[in-house]
C-alpha cells in the first residue's frame, strides 16, 4: 500500500521549494517594498528622510539650472529657432542611450511597467518636451518658464481626475495665485517682447497638460509596479524617439534640420550633448522625488527651480525687462509659498490676525515704554 501511494520510497516525492533571497537579490515587485533606490549610483536609502530630500533637491535645482542655460544658449543660435522637434529628437536620442548604460549597471534588468503605460508615457513625454522646446521659437524665455512654473494647477486637475485625489483651500487658492501671475507676466511679454506669438503661448499650455498627466501617471506605475528610474527613463524616451522620428519623416521636417546642425555642429550637437546630460541626470532626481514624496511635492521643487532660472536667464542673457515680470513673478511665488505651507502645516504654523495684533500692540506698548525711560 505504501509503496502503491509512493510514501515508502522518499526518493519518489516531489517536493516544493522555497527560498528567501538574500537582501543583494531582487525580490518580486509586487512583494517588495524595501528595494534599493539609486540615483546616479547615490543609494538613498542608506540616508534619513530630510537628507534624501536636500539631496534630491540639490540634483534638481543644479541639473537643471544647467539644462535652462544650455535650452536657451541653442535657442540663441541664429536659425536654429524652427527646429525645436529635432532638438527634441537628439535629446530623446541621448537619453535612450543615457538610460540603457544605467540600466546594464544594475543587477535587475527586467522590465516592470506594461507596455501599454510606457507608450501613453512616451506620448505624454513627446509632448511636454517637444511643444515645449518648439514653443521656445515663439516666446521669450523667461514666459516659457513662468508658464511651466504653473503646472501645478494642471497636476491639480490631473490628480482628480487620474487618482482621485482632492485638494484643500490652501492649494486652490496656490493655483489661482499662479493663474493670476500667468496672465500678468504674459500681458507684460506681449507688450515689450519682439519675438511674443500667441502660437508659443498654445504650445506651452498644450505641453503643460501633458506634463500635468505625466506627473500622476509616472507616480502611480512606479508605486503599483515598483519600476525603477533607469527602466522608466530608458522604455519612455525610446519609445518617444520612435514617434518623434516618424513624426519628422512624416512631415519632411528631418532633412532641413540635418543639414542645419551639420554646418553649426558644436553649437547644435556639442550642446545638445550636454543638454541632454544635465537633463537625464535632473530627470533621475526628479523622479526620485516622485517616488519618495509624491508628484506635487516634486512639482513644488521643479517650480522653485524654474524660479531661479527666470532670474539667470535677465543676468546671462540681454532681454528687454519691465517691474511687470517681477509682480506677476511674485504673485507666481506666492502661490507656491501657499502650496508648500499646506503640505507643511503642522511644521509651518503661521501666526493668526488676533495673534498678530496682539504682537502689533506688545510692540507699541514697549516702544513706549522704553521713550518714557
Amino acid at each position: 500500500m505504501s509503496g502503491k501511494f509512493g510514501l515508502g520510497n522518499y526518493s519518489s516525492r516531489k517536493h516544493i521549494s522555497i527560498s528567501v533571497p538574500s537582501s543583494t537579490e531582487v525580490m518580486s515587485p509586487h512583494i517588495k517594498s524595501v528595494e534599493e533606490l539609486r540615483v546616479l549610483g547615490i543609494n538613498l536609502n542608506s540616508f534619513n528622510t530630510p537628507t534624501q530630500f536636500f539631496i534630491c533637491v540639490a540634483g534638481v535645482f543644479l541639473f537643471y539650472l544647467i539644462y535652462g542655460y544650455l535650452q536657451e544658449l541653442i535657442f540663441s543660435v541664429e536659425g536654429f529657432k524652427p527646429f525645436g522637434w529635432y532638438l527634441t529628437l537628439v535629446q530623446f536620442g541621448f537619453y535612450s542611450l543615457f538610460g540603457l548604460v544605467e540600466l546594464q549597471l544594475t543587477q535587475d534588468k527586467r522590465r516592470r511597467i506594461p507596455w501599454k503605460t510606457y507608450m501613453i508615457i512616451a506620448f505624454l513625454t513627446v509632448g511636454t518636451m517637444g511643444l515645449s522646446n518648439t514653443s521656445l521659437g515663439y516666446l521669450n524665455y523667461p514666459t516659457q518658464v513662468i508658464f511651466k512654473c504653473c503646472k501645478l494647477i494642471p497636476v491639480m486637475i490631473g490628480g482628480v481626475f487620474i487618482q482621485g485625489k482632492r485638494y484643500n483651500v490652501a492649494d486652490v487658492s496656490a493655483a489661482l495665485c499662479m493663474s493670476l501671475g500667468l496672465i500678468w507676466f504674459t500681458l507684460a511679454d506681449s507688450k515689450i517682447a519682439p519675438n511674443f506669438d500667441v502660437t508659443g503661448v498654445v504650445l506651452i499650455s498644450l505641453a503643460l497638460c501633458a506634463d500635468a498627466a505625466i506627473g500622476n501617471v509616472q507616480e502611480k506605475a512606479m508605486k503599483i509596479h515598483n519600476g525603477t528610474n533607469s527602466e522608466m527613463v530608458l522604455y519612455s524616451y525610446s519609445i518617444g524617439f520612435v514617434y518623434i522620428l516618424l513624426g519628422l519623416l512624416s512631415v519632411r521636417g528631418l532633412g532641413p534640420a540635418v543639414s542645419f546642425c551639420s554646418q553649426h555642429p558644436v553649437t547644435t550637437y556639442g550642446y545638445a550633448f550636454f543638454f541632454s546630460l544635465t537633463g537625464y541626470f535632473g530627470i533621475s532626481f526628479v523622479l526620485a522625488l516622485i517616488k519618495l514624496y509624491g508628484a506635487l511635492v516634486a512639482v513644488t521643487v521643479t517650480t522653485g527651480r524654474k524660479a531661479m532660472t527666470i532670474v539667470l536667464s535677465f543676468l546671462f542673457f540681454s532681454k528687454p525687462f519691465t517691474f511687470q515680470y517681477l509682480w506677476g513673478g511674485l504673485l507666481v511665488v506666492f502661490g507656491i509659498f501657499l502650496n508648500v505651507y499646506s503640505k507643511n502645516k503642522d511644521k509651518m504654523k503661521l501666526p493668526s490676525l488676533a495673534e498678530l495684533r496682539k504682537r502689533v500692540l506688545s510692540g507699541r506698548k514697549v516702544r513706549l515704554l522704553s521713550q518714557e525711560v
